[in-house]
């Protein structure tokens, strides 16, 4: 099957998030101007550089309640910063609560009956039991072709790490078993992990 997206694909649901897949997930926490926290959760997420540690995720789509993009696309604009916290299996249930088009002023946090902690070098909240948050700060928000569509690229300026999740001196995801976006609906965990070395090591 070949398609043109311009020209429609045919099938009962778009195929495109589904061949780029499974998608790590960053639940992105932030605060408004007037204080509200807001935690929601974005696929179109990555690391892009190692030195200094930098990330970028992908805001698309409106709300009624703002003006050009999301919640957290405005509460970056206000405040300059946020913070990335990495989403386990187990807490599946309440990323999906965050994942409502709640009104502007609803803390997600308290709807999901999640515990928010201060960052410690950013003014943002994060996720407390994550198995990890990267403190961002926003270094450019970059509009791509199409309505509402962003790019967020930030500095990761401080790193969280839940003691359980280092083995042997690793951060090692098999102890939390982190949830990955696949197409639609569904979603994947990592369970197995295996070592490739590179021929030139």
């Amino acid at each position: 099957m070949f398609y043109r997206p311009e020209d429609g694909h045919g099938l009962p649901h778009n195929p495109f998030n589904a061949l780029i897949a499974p998608r790590p997930i960053a639940w992105i926490s932030t605060r408004s101007a007037d204080g509200t926290a807001n935690l929601a959760p974005y696929s179109f997420f990555n690391g892009t550089a190692y030195v200094p540690p930098q990330v970028m995720f992908a805001s698309t789509g409106s709300k009624p309640d703002q003006e050009n993009g999301k919640d957290t696309l405005a509460n970056i604009r206000a405040t300059g910063v946020f913070c990335i916290n990495i989403v386990e299996e187990a807490m599946k249930d309440a990323m999906n609560v965050s994942t409502t088009g709640f009104g502007k002023e609803v803390d997600e946090f308290q709807r999901a009956g999640l515990k928010a902690a201060e960052c410690a070098s950013i003014d943002c909240p994060r996720l407390e039991s994550a198995p990890a948050s990267l403190e961002c700060r926003m270094t450019q928000i970059l509009p791509m072709k199409g309505e509402n569509n962003y790019v967020v690229h930030g500095e990761v300026t401080g790193i969280h790490m839940r003691d359980d999740c280092i083995v042997d001196g690793r951060f090692d995801v098999t102890t939390f078993r982190p949830l990955a976006r696949l197409g639609y609906r569904d979603y994947a965990v990592v369970e197995k992990v295996f070592t490739l070395v590179r021929p030139d090591d």
